[in-house]
């Protein structure tokens, strides 16, 4: 922490002695609430921006899906209507399968894995958004997914028919692996979807269910482990480009805090999240042997299947991962 300060410090006084530059205010997309730590995160790494820089550059984010919902974050910044955001890449995997190398079932399930996959990945996946006029800054770890239900669930069996919210594909084929009916959910939408019976369960974080109070709905969940996906923030690659060294390095060191900073958080906070869930009224602990068992056969199926459409570039990181164990 105190080399990256440093740097960050550093970096402040170079651009205090350059040659002044006109200010520039760069809206910052966000798709979770504003009490979200990932958002909480972000919200630090605009105020270090705009310190550093002088007031050169002042970020201001826009949670909750305000300015762009999730959906359109990716799209809002490689088109230049936002010069930087948020996004759960995995949510675009349909565009690329390696975007979903965080989400392959069970193949890290701890943060200590899921460090292990993103310095296997980082390489990749930063030339995959270099390809697409996109410059990554840092990515910021979610604690591992569990599984939320309306009703006690023992058995895949039980979940036949169960209106369950998706948010990538990943989702979208576990709901069809084990016979739930996927609806695509935004997560600013979520309290309201499970309100209304549009959804009645879900796979996704303790933090997901902490901040939008789904035991007003739901009664239980179940700690699976099954991955701990990512939130990427990128700016625009010619934004970037246009951008002094100086602030350059600003921003690097500022990125560089982050996500030390919300790995920390995540970790701190999935504690924290499952006893709301518990002090909301959910039931929550480890799903049956039976259930952990039949969900780790779905996963290898999906396992094959993401190598499959992933190519020769998923192979390698997953070879790298293994190789590290």
């Amino acid at each position: 922490m105190t080399k990256l300060t440093k740097i960050v410090s550093g970096a402040a006084v170079a651009t205090a002695m350059a040659a002044p530059v006109a200010a520039e205010t760069w809206d910052m997309p966000m798709a979770y609430s504003a009490s979200n730590f990932h958002s909480a995160n972000g919200a630090e790494f605009a105020a270090c921006v705009t310190t550093g820089t002088g007031g050169d550059i002042e970020i201001v984010t826009h949670p909750g899906g305000s300015l762009f919902p999730g959906a359109q974050i990716k799209r809002a910044i490689q088109t230049g209507q936002v010069p930087i955001g948020e996004r759960l890449l995995s949510g675009h995997q349909n565009e690329n399968a390696l975007f979903g190398f965080d989400s392959v079932p069970f193949l890290a399930t701890s943060f200590d894995d899921a460090e292990d996959l993103w310095k296997a990945a980082k390489g990749p996946m930063t030339e995959l958004l270099a390809s697409q006029g996109l410059t990554l800054l840092y990515a910021v770890p979610w604690p591992p997914q569990g599984l939320y239900f309306k009703d006690e669930v023992t058995s895949v069996a039980q979940m036949e028919g169960i209106k369950f919210r998706s948010y990538n594909n990943a989702t979208s084929r576990l709901a069809e692996l084990t016979g739930m009916l996927p609806v695509t959910i935004e997560a600013a939408e979520i309290s309201q979807a499970f309100a209304t019976g549009v959804a009645d369960s879900m796979v996704s974080s303790g933090s997901t269910g902490y901040d939008r109070k789904v035991w007003e709905s739901l009664n239980y969940f179940y700690e699976v482990d099954a991955w701990l996906p990512r939130n990427y923030v990128m700016v625009n690659s010619d934004v970037w480009a246009a951008t002094s060294e100086a602030n350059q390095n600003v921003i690097r060191g500022c990125a560089s805090l982050a996500e030390y900073s919300g790995t920390w958080r995540s970790k701190e906070y999935t504690g924290f999240t499952l006893q709301g869930l518990r002090d909301g009224g959910m039931t929550v602990g480890p799903a049956s042997d039976q259930m952990v068992g039949e969900l780790k056969v779905i996963g290898e199926t999906m396992t094959s299947e993401w190598l499959e459409a992933s190519g020769d570039e998923g192979a390698a990181i997953v070879d790298a991962f293994k190789g590290m164990q």
